[in-house]
């Protein structure tokens, strides 16, 4: 009987045909880019779709690139054992997609740049771009290794395939379409990978709908169980989601991932239109709310039907993000091919997340390490070079999949991990973007100051999690039939998965229990303060005039306008080396000056 512990179903033999067919669709979409564009071999074509891409595709590109495979299993996993305080995200995702479109994205497509990491060059120096890229290799390394593993346990729970089979599989699908078809290809097969998340959800639920008697009984179960609490205005910042947490941290961190993020910044630079760059982050927006709502409904679904027994409490699965794919083969596997499409969906994700990561960590390596030592490269080495760098990354981010098994919850390590390395990033981008005083001198100290007290606590808080403050609410075992392990009868916690030492330091308790959310606040708020008082005790306030186009400008401050009536900006390669070479030239005259 569903919902009463023991062992599920497996895979059918048109579960598998559904998946398979689901990636076979994905790799087809990139060979069919590959062949359509075989006569446009730039690297520009390959990078960024020749910057002829509409808002429609982008905008689902935008999405699918960070609704992962961790979404599809982490954010219903999050909603069954903590409440819906996550949908609050959704606050978070407006604020984002505002300031990105009307501050970030009108300087970076007037700069007319591949690499975000470009501007740092054109703005501060050298060594700051070179920091900034290294920084963020190293984040979407760690990131996609995550990514990977996610999908990876799911099929490794329901079907019983090999683990790493999966990993591998999964970034050998990535590397074919990503080093045959570029961005186009990534871009459209995001489009087809954001349908099939969707649909994973919806059936999830319709069935539970069924099973349950009803979209309000699902509701009146989760009001029960405690599980609607979602505005709690405690400003503990040790307490992992509140109001304040959430719309503040959240913000902040959500900001940092899409308005300077290679993997977003490589899309809306590549729409044809300013107009369009803007309306692919609202489109976007509006894409992000409806895979939250349907991932936070998923997870009261499963509530619902595991109210009475909890899986992981009864030993029925060993992680809490096996909680989603066990529902799947508790409820649906009477159906064959629809757990083989849920499936599809947590994969799809990752594929659209790992293809994005593989194609942004080519573009960076090009542009801020390779071209800059090696300008005489022809076109057709520069083809090639992206091809194989695209295998080669690939490679590395199958392998930090291994490092990502031991991260513990996906949903929390994943943003963590943003937290800790785009806050310093993102606090940089705003240094120089809004204050004129600053210099080089002040953004490295502060980044680098930033960088320091994000990874204390953020480090501290993997080795030493929270026990008090993590808002687990209560779950049961009383209904369950086949208890494997434990014979509960009254309520009991979920457990957690990061072992804790025996012996906790004082600051567990404190500095590492800061929820993870204000990591990206804090390492943003230190280097911006601590970039300024540099600069200024360095000479920032003795600057020469420097140019106006690396700056917010009040014309960029406009809600966007639609497309179609937005002017055409035609912005080169060009255009961006003028303005740096002006910049180096206003910074020879300084030097001979002094």
């Amino acid at each position: 009987m569903t919902g009463t512990g023991g062992p599920v179903a497996t895979f059918s033999v048109w579960d598998y045909v559904v998946f398979a067919g689901t990636i076979l669709g994905a790799s087809g979409i990139g060979l069919f880019q590959a062949i359509r564009n075989r006569k446009e071999t730039s690297s520009e074509e390959f990078l960024l779709g020749g910057r002829q891409m509409t808002a429609v595709p982008v905008a689902m590109s935008l999405t699918a690139s960070f609704m992962s495979g961790i979404t599809v299993i982490g954010t219903p996993a999050e909603a069954y054992r903590f409440g819906v305080a996550y949908w609050l995200f959704g606050f978070s995702y407006a604020i984002m997609s505002a300031i990105t479109a009307e501050i970030f994205v009108p300087l970076f497509y007037r700069l007319g740049i591949t690499s975000a990491y470009e501007y740092l060059e054109m703005r501060f120096s050298r060594p700051i771009r070179v920091i900034g890229t290294s920084m963020y290799i190293v984040q979407t390394a760690l990131y996609t290794g995550l990514v990977i593993y996610a999908p990876a346990l799911a099929l490794n729970q329901i079907t019983g395939l090999d683990l790493w089979g999966v990993l591998v599989a999964t970034g050998a699908v990535c590397i074919l379409y990503c080093t045959l078809g570029g961005l186009k290809a990534v871009i459209w097969t995001d489009v087809l990978q954001m349908v099939i998340m969707l649909a994973g959800f919806v059936a999830v639920i319709a069935r539970g709908a069924v099973v349950q008697g009803g979209l309000a009984r699902i509701w009146e179960d989760a009001e029960k169980g405690g599980r609607l609490e979602a505005f709690d205005f405690d400003p503990d910042p040790l307490k992992r989601h509140t109001f304040w947490t959430i719309i503040i941290g959240g913000s902040v961190m959500w900001v940092s991932i899409y308005s300077i993020n290679q993997s977003q910044v490589q899309r809306y630079v590549s729409c044809k239109t300013l107009g369009h760059a803007k309306m692919a982050l609202y489109v976007n927006m509006v894409g992000l709310w409806a895979t939250l709502s349907l991932a936070m409904f998923s997870g009261l679904t499963m509530f619902s039907i595991y109210k009475d027994c909890d899986p992981l409490a009864n030993g029925d699965i060993s992680t809490p993000d096996q909680l989603l794919p066990y529902l799947v083969m508790d409820i649906l596997a009477a159906y064959p091919g629809i757990p083989g499409l849920f499936v599809a969906a947590a994969y799809s994700g990752t594929l659209s997340t790992v293809s994005s990561s593989i194609n942004a960590l080519v573009a960076v390596t090009v542009e801020d390490f390779i071209l800059p030592v090696r300008k005489n490269l022809t076109e057709k080495q520069v083809t090639w070079m992206n091809m194989g760098l695209s295998v080669m990354f690939g490679a590395l981010c199958i392998g930090m999949a291994g490092v990502a098994s031991m991260m513990g919850s996906v949903l929390q390590a994943a943003l963590s991990i943003f937290g800790m390395i785009s806050g310093p990033l993102l606090g940089l981008y705003l240094l120089g973007m809004l204050f004129r005083t600053s210099n080089s001198t002040g953004g490295l100290v502060g980044m680098i100051i930033g960088l320091v007290l994000t990874l204390w606590v953020g480090i501290g808080s993997q080795l030493y999690p929270s026990i008090e403050k993590a808002n687990l609410l209560q779950v049961s075992t009383e209904g369950c039939n086949n208890t494997m392990s434990h014979n509960y009868t009254t309520t009991a916690p979920a457990v957690t998965l990061t072992p804790q030492p025996d012996a906790r330091p004082a600051l567990a308790d404190s500095w590492y229990s800061l929820s993870y959310l204000y990591f990206s606040l804090l390492g943003t708020l230190t280097t911006v303060v601590c970039g300024l008082l540099v600069s200024m005790i360095t000479g920032g306030c003795k600057q020469k005039k420097l140019n106006s186009d690396l700056f917010v400008k009040n014309s960029d401050m406009i809600w966007y306008r639609w497309c179609g009536k937005a002017e055409k900006i035609n912005i080169t390669e060009k255009d961006a080396s003028d303005i740096y070479n002006s910049i180096k030239l206003t910074d020879v005259k300084k030097a001979t000056k002094l």
